[in-house]
């Protein structure tokens, strides 16, 4: 079904999809690794590792090429509205190391007050209709195939159709689900009642079916007008809805807190976020930690947003975390992006191996301002706890306001929301059930006239249900004959079949792409500005999506994007074959015949060494290493200084770097070489080669040069062209 370099076959998904069974029920966690050492380095906590992926940026260079992975669960959250584009962007982030794929949409599932059928677009919290689940599920099937690990699919359990949701789960293989009744009260306005009935069902359900709970006490965070004032409010919201999850009868291993670091920067935040992250750990040691970083503050520019991030993940290391979530970093400018969310599982990857083993070299202090802290937000919980039960519960403090509101605990501040406990959605819904009641399902909550126990489970006594016998479930194909994915894959079946491509960032073919630019003016101005750029370079729909004002008056970083109109056709495209490199011992080989001698130099006013010595020296693996004599001449050399060398070394070849670049200082180094080597009668003696960041093969020839390098590149890239051009220059003669 799928290859390294074969697209993901939506078509080919959705064949017999009526016939699909999940392969396994409940959720997964990574396995800790047997062996700590992955290449040169030693981990503490990192779990085993992925048959295939994709490793760090700076693991293909400098690495050796090693993918280790943290120990925990990471989430990548999604945001297309077309499945069958999230299916494509899920195996993206699965190879870059996600193993929890959620996807949130443009209507929350909550507000739907009945199931769904068919694959409307831009519908629910992950897909709630049974062939979005079950495609979705049949395509990480395949996708955890390649990566080597299960992933884990997870939806939302919540609105008035939760108990009805909550079998649908049961039946298709959902790994994880948010199910909180507080969120459908809170937030949605459901009767307090019906919402908490409603949740028992379906908690039952779940534990049946071993899904992963996860709670949605960080709304409160989200929403409240000064967030970092509701941390007692965000204890008190795990705490009952962990309690009335093991009323119900879910086991705690799961239970999962849905915990968000309340602040951040300009705040001073893990000063903050840290006795709160403590608090909650040691409030409820045995429930699982899902770690989701903070949108609340998030504005439009993606680097303050990964800092923010990263910030987060320290709170993580220093305490415990079993699902650390990942928010997209342009998520305060609204465009869910492929990248994006490869970006933010990235980010967490990154920081959880670099901060790997921390704890076995800090401690955090049991005294001093942690303890503190961290001791008078508990102690504010449990007087918020006490109040509520004072007053007759928790349904009559939601009446009161009590919740998220943003005065810190005893302090109201009177903006909490309020709901009354026999009004709101599906009010008076809720009625004894006759003592003849046959329930729909065996593993329910409450009372079933007809429940016995047989071989084939608790619905013996009616012939068995769908959780137990999976071929009685119903299934209903498409409902409507436009908004489908039938037909949405006919539109565009030219963007993903066809040879023509353009750039994609959501959906196959939408040919968006981005502009980053600065503009000397003022904001607003540059705001304005930008978009006639746009529209003058044939952009279509153009649309800032986030300005940054270096100066008032000097300047503006404006990132703009836009939607390409024409397609590139690959069949016409000439791309270079790539020049196989020589083997280590082919070039030892060739050294050892004939010794090569070079002269290598930083030239102009450059003061950069780094580059050039990991091309050159034996440390890096460099040149010496095939026993070619480097002759070095160090920084802001003159270029005639590396051609008087040349001369007087007899040497093969002459290896520039040249790196800064105003004025093209790097071209004209480069034309200078050539020009003088000509001059001085030994340009067809030597091999001369630049390199440098904004170096490329094509712009140090077109200079008269014998090669370029740029980024990642290595020494035996550079000794294997010297040895074929000495060859071939040998062979011409």
């Amino acid at each position: 079904m799928l290859k390294d370099d074969g697209k993901l076959n939506v078509e080919a998904i959705l064949e017999d999809l009526e016939n699909y069974r999940p392969r396994r029920r409940g959720w997964t966690w990574r396995k800790p690794a047997e062996e700590k050492s992955v290449g040169p380095f030693t981990y503490r906590q990192i779990s085993e590792p992925m048959e295939d992926g994709i490793p760090l940026p700076a693991a293909t260079r400098s690495f050796g090429g090693i993918d280790p992975q943290p120990e925990c669960v990471i989430t990548t959250e999604i945001a297309s509205g077309r499945f069958e584009d999230d299916l494509r962007r899920m195996r993206m982030a699965a190879w870059h190391g996600a193993d929890h794929l959620m996807v949130i949409r443009t209507a929350g599932q909550s507000h739907f007050d009945g199931l769904i059928e068919g694959t409307p677009e831009g519908v629910g919290g992950i897909p709630i209709t049974r062939k979005q689940i079950r495609a979705t599920r049949k395509a990480l099937d395949f996708i955890e195939d390649e990566v080597g690990r299960p992933l884990n699919f997870h939806s939302y359990v919540s609105g008035v159709a939760g108990p009805e949701i909550g079998v649908l789960f049961a039946e298709e293989g959902m790994n994880g689900a948010h199910q909180d009744p507080q969120y459908n009260v809170l937030y949605r306005n459901v009767n307090m009642v019906r919402s908490f009935v409603d949740a028992a069902v379906a908690k039952s359900l779940m534990s049946w079916a071993g899904i992963l709970q996860i709670d949605g006490a960080h709304n409160a965070n989200a929403t409240a007008r000064e967030a970092w004032k509701v941390m007692p409010e965000l204890l008190v919201q795990h705490a009952i809805n962990t309690r009335y999850s093991e009323a119900v009868g879910m086991p705690k291993e799961l239970i999962g807190l849905s915990t968000v670091p309340p602040t951040a920067p300009p705040a001073p935040a893990v000063y903050m976020d840290l006795p709160y992250a403590v608090a909650l750990r040691e409030l409820f040691p045995d429930c699982r930690m899902r770690a989701q970083m903070n949108t609340r503050y998030i504005e439009s520019d993606t680097r303050e947003a990964t800092v923010t991030h990263v910030l987060n993940l320290l709170v993580s290391r220093l305490t415990s975390v079993d699902v650390q979530s990942t928010i997209t970093p342009d998520e305060g400018r609204n465009v869910p992006w492929h990248h994006f969310n490869v970006a933010a599982v990235d980010t967490a990857k990154q920081a959880l191996l670099g901060m790997d083993g921390l704890l076995d070299m800090v401690e955090l202090k049991r005294d001093g301002p942690l303890a503190v802290h961290k001791r008078e937000i508990m102690e504010r919980a449990v007087l918020f706890m006490e109040e509520i039960l004072e007053v007759g519960g928790y349904f009559e403090a939601v009446a009161r306001g009590y919740f998220v509101d943003s005065g810190y605990y005893p302090e109201r501040n009177g903006d909490g929301i309020a709901r009354d406990p026999e009004g709101g959605i599906a009010a008076g819904s809720v009625v004894p059930r006759d003592e003849d009641y046959a329930a729909p399902v065996c593993h329910h909550f409450g009372h079933n006239a007809l429940e016995t126990e047989g071989e084939n489970g608790l619905c013996e006594g009616y012939g068995g249900c769908t959780l137990c016998n999976p071929d009685k479930i119903v299934y209903v194909d498409e409902l409507d004959p436009e908004d489908n994915v039938h037909e949405r894959l006919r539109e565009s079946v030219d963007a993903r079949d066809s040879g023509r491509v353009k750039p994609e960032v959501e959906w196959a073919g939408d040919g968006w792409l981005t502009l980053n630019m600065m503009i000397p003016a003022p904001e607003e101005v540059a705001y304005y500005a930008a978009l006639q750029m746009a529209e003058r370079m044939g952009l279509e729909a153009p649309e800032v999506i986030h300005t940054g004002v270096m100066q008032p008056a000097e300047g503006t970083y404006v990132e703009l994007k836009g939607r390409l109109p024409f397609e590139v056709d690959t069949s016409e495209l000439v791309i270079p074959e790539k020049e196989e490199l020589l083997s280590e011992d082919e070039i030892r080989r060739a050294i050892d015949d004939e010794p090569m001698t070079v002269v290598a130099a930083t030239v102009g006013e450059d003061e950069h060494s780094v580059g050039m010595r990991e091309i050159i020296d034996i440390k890096h693996g460099g040149l010496e290493k095939f026993g070619i004599d480097c002759v070095y001449l160090g920084t802001s050399v003159p270029v005639d200084k590396a051609i008087d060398a040349a001369i007087e070394t007899d040497a093969s070849a002459i290896l520039i770097s040249t790196i800064i670049t105003h004025s093209d200082v790097h071209r004209k180094n480069m034309q200078r070489l050539d020009q003088l080597a000509r001059e001085k009668g030994i340009r067809d003696e030597v091999v001369l080669v630049a390199g440098g960041t904004q170096v490329t093969d094509d712009l140090a020839r077109e200079a008269g040069l014998d090669a370029g390098f740029g980024r990642g590149t290595t020494g035996h890239d550079v000794a294997s062209v010297l040895i074929r051009h000495r060859t071939e220059e040998r062979d011409r003669g």
